[in-house]
């Protein structure tokens, strides 16, 4: 099948588009990110470099994937269309969180020896995911708001800027939402401040990275899509719900 040709055009103008491939864009963002809060956040991992441990979140290798995916849906498909991915997405770590509770709690069957391990996994503590979860919200917003804006004033050149730019704000505000809300006084306040800051780094780090990656994925889905949406008069509120 041919690719349609690129159309400029107003992403309110395309309102009522359908696209090929928005609602598997969607799946894979939501995907990724209920993963990584049910694989990835449980388990410290460690790589030893030249004698020394080096200790990470196994959570950090679904992030870049979110990063690429988060970008994509602003760049390609507009703000409405990325904000409805946003609610979805958070709507899914909301009942994710609820369901782990649940089944956590459920008595556990006469002669099944797996609910310590089972709780240490599924069992997470409320203030951290509800610190994950407003910082997701207001990170990804932040994000794709900034994504969309830069697209204006870059007149849709230079990607790298606004996939850049977007992660160092966006990623920015959830840093700075979800390390003291999960920590602050359970961690020195020195140590909440140094990984704070170190994570940012190593997720715009990885934003940087991934560049090439995101050219190839937009480039790809702007020709099937056939257009180049322009968030020119969009209502950034995050509580409208149409497209």
């Amino acid at each position: 099948m041919q690719d349609t040709p690129i159309l400029t055009e107003n992403a309110n103008a395309a309102s009522g588009r359908q696209f090929r491939y928005y609602d598997f864009v969607m799946a894979a963002f939501v995907a990724v990110l209920l993963l990584s809060n049910v694989i990835g956040a449980a388990k410290p991992a460690a790589l030893t470099i030249n004698g020394e441990q080096w200790v990470f979140g196994a959570g950090i290798l679904f992030f870049p994937l979110g990063y690429v995916i988060g970008d994509v849906l602003t760049e390609v498909y507009g703000y409405a269309r990325a904000r409805r991915v946003i609610w979805a997405g958070f709507v899914g770590l909301i009942f994710m969180a609820f369901m782990s509770w649940v089944v956590v709690s459920l008595p556990p069957a006469a002669g099944w020896q797996g609910q310590a391990a089972y709780e240490s996994v599924f069992g997470q503590v409320w203030r951290i995911v509800a610190a994950s979860i407003t910082a997701f919200w207001a990170g990804e917003f932040v994000n794709s708001y900034v994504m969309a804006r830069m697209k204006i004033w870059t007149a849709g050149k230079h990607l790298w800027s606004r996939t850049i730019g977007s992660t160092v704000v966006g990623q920015g505000v959830d840093s700075l939402i979800f390390y003291p809300l999960a920590f602050l006084g359970v961690w020195s306040t020195e140590q909440v401040v140094t990984v704070m800051i170190t994570n940012w780094g190593l997720k715009v780090l990885w934003e940087a990275v991934l560049t090439p990656v995101t050219y190839i994925v937009v480039g790809w889905l702007k020709r099937k899509e056939g257009v180049d949406l322009f968030d020119e008069d969009t209502d950034f509120s995050p509580f409208k719900t149409k497209v």
